[in-house]
């Protein structure tokens, strides 16, 4: 468990566990979307936003502002469909650990 913003934890190979969650909830919800059967209009967005974080979390810690917004279009994307609620649920906690964007 993180004790401040300011001491995070890093797991044996040096990573930051956030950047390590966040790519294990995305990674997963990737594939609970992919083996999702029915169609809807905005799949495309959540697959490309989805692919846009793993990116991310492949080189260093990403930029809060830019993992809220793929959040929120992801969440647009696919908020309806109950079955992905879990996964979606998940990558929220993951961005969330990254902790607030400021405020403008």
């Amino acid at each position: 468990m993180l004790r401040s913003l300011g001491q995070r934890p890093v797991t044996g190979s040096g990573e930051d566990p956030r950047v390590a969650e966040l790519r294990t909830a995305v990674s997963r919800l990737r594939r609970e979307l992919a083996a999702h059967p029915a169609e809807f209009p905005d799949r495309a967005i959540a697959e490309d936003e989805l692919a846009a974080l793993a990116a991310m979390a492949t080189h260093g810690v990403p930029e809060t502002p830019r993992l809220r917004r793929s959040l929120l279009l992801i969440a647009g994307s696919i908020g309806s469909v109950s079955a992905l609620a879990r996964g979606l649920s998940e990558v929220r906690a993951a961005v969330d650990l990254f902790g607030e964007s400021p405020r403008r």
